[in-house]
């Protein structure tokens, strides 16, 4: 059974014009280090950097998991990662698909009276099929973007999908740049409408194949040259094998130039509130949904994109999971806010209950941030902990844990038997964020009540799925 606010979709709450608008911007595989505003150094990101200094900056977010299709489920369903039924990406025959009894983000605004429309990267199965992978099936009015999350890693795919029917895309045609006009048409046209919005714009920049329009390629090229006998190759997975991905010529200019489009097209997304007039009454947030990675020729060291985390994309340091958030609303933010409260994907869904004056669904294990959005920080509930947890590949060969309890965080792996091998559980590692953010000094063996309070906790977080380890009671 859906919650109660399934039975108030087409009621609006309050009056149409004096609900905030919402534009969430979700990036894909970008890293803490990836924005001047996180201290990249080699190109700027100054629309970007708006929404923080314009706004507030979250300087302990987390995303939903350490890769895509687990991280958008935390999100569209408010539960954490040891509750979620999705914790890895799985294979395009076997889908990636939402629980149709829970209640998920888009459909909060829905109750609410608003339109919603998502642009992009839905990652949570194939956007031109009936049921329950498609987008319009759980509350979005309207969806344009990629077919699937593999087809995603190229940006020149034969096809994309619009409202549930795949069309021809003219070859050379950039998707990304037909996307996020779609996108933008969407947000003019419920503005002049007087109706409020909710406005998902899943990118897929800067994931995989690193494509950019061909003018800013050239620039980045001459300002790269040393680069241009790299070859970026990446190849489309899944699909229905018509698809393929064009190799990319330097692509450290290709990742600077994708980069620097995406900055554009969000200067262009606040040019027009200001010009709609609906600046004030937009709340807008930028994060990524995961950390930093290594494909498609992209270099993180080069750019240190980890901003000089533990790991990145795969793992349970904070180089796979601390994201960038910055969110600006001007009529609430005070301009160039930071904010240290621990936080992360799933306080998404019932900060928007909140927002909307919505019920928070049973499902929900998050927390609103709506106090500290409206500069009430004194009043903002916190987390007694954050738990993760992630599974890489189909049988679920390496399985990682983590916990985020204060300044203290836990992190171990299980890796399953193959070729011979025997299943191992790392012993439990403890790290001081405040003293040690780059997780270099392990201190379990000095913090052994730390040690037996974190398995604890991840007995308690951890939910097995089937053919899990039953890592919450190893030691």
């Amino acid at each position: 059974m859906k919650s109660l606010a399934l039975l108030l979709l087409f009621i609006p709450t309050l009056l149409a014009g004096t609900q905030p608008n919402v534009i969430y911007i979700l990036a894909d595989d970008l890293g803490i280090g990836d924005l001047s505003h996180h201290g990249q150094k080699k190109f700027k990101t100054p629309n970007i950097d708006r929404i923080g200094t314009e706004g507030i900056t979250f300087t302990a977010h987390y995303s939903g998991n350490t890769v895509c299709s687990p991280s958008r489920a935390v999100l569209m369903t408010g539960q954490h990662p040891g509750k979620v039924a999705i914790r890895g990406n799985r294979s395009e025959k076997a889908g990636a698909l939402l629980e149709p009894e829970l209640t998920v983000l888009p459909e909060i605004f829905k109750a609410a009276g608003y339109a919603t429309g998502a642009f992009g990267k839905w990652g949570l199965g194939h956007t031109n099929e009936e049921g329950a992978a498609n987008p319009l099936s759980h509350g979005f009015d309207e969806f344009c973007g990629w077919k699937s999350q593999s087809i995603a890693h190229t940006y020149y795919p034969t096809t994309y999908v619009h409202n549930g029917k795949e069309i021809p895309l003219e070859k050379g045609k950039y998707l990304h740049d037909l996307i996020m006009d779609q996108s933008m048409e969407f947000i003019e046209r419920h503005a002049k409408d007087q109706r409020p919005f909710f406005c998902y714009i899943p990118t897929a920049v800067p994931h995989a194949a690193m494509h950019a329009p061909k003018h800013l390629h050239e620039k980045w090229r001459k300002i790269f040259p040393q680069f241009d006998h790299l070859i970026g190759e990446y190849l489309v997975h899944g699909g229905d094998g018509t698809e393929t991905c064009e190799d990319v010529i330097n692509p450290i200019a290709g990742f600077a130039a994708m980069m620097e489009n995406l900055d554009n097209q969000i200067g262009q997304i606040l040019a027009l509130l200001k010009k709609l007039n609906i600046d004030d009454n937009t709340l807008v947030i930028f994060t990524s949904d995961n950390g930093a990675h290594r494909e498609g020729g992209h270099d993180p060291d080069f750019w240190n994109s980890t901003g000089s985390l533990r790991g990145m994309k795969r793992d349970m340091h904070e180089g796979g999971i601390r994201t960038p958030m910055l969110a600006r609303w001007p009529s609430t933010i005070s301009p160039g806010t930071t904010s240290d409260h621990i936080s992360a994907f799933w306080d998404i869904l019932p900060t928007m209950c909140d927002l909307t004056k919505q019920p928070i669904p049973e499902q929900n294990d998050g927390i609103s941030l709506l106090p500290t959005l409206s500069g009430l920080s004194s009043s903002q509930k916190k987390h007694p902990f954050l738990y993760f947890e992630f599974c890489l590949g189909t049988n679920q060969y390496i399985f990682s844990q983590a916990v985020r309890k204060g300044k203290w965080k836990a992190y171990r792996e299980f890796q399953k038997a193959r070729k011979g091998k025997k299943s191992t559980m790392s012993p439990l590692e403890i790290y001081n964020l405040e003293e040690d953010p780059y997780e270099k000094n392990n201190l379990a063996q000095q913090k052994p009540e730390i040690v037996e309070d974190m398995l604890k906790i991840i007995k308690k977080a951890h939910t097995p799925l089937p053919q899990q380890p039953k890592a919450g009671d190893t030691k």
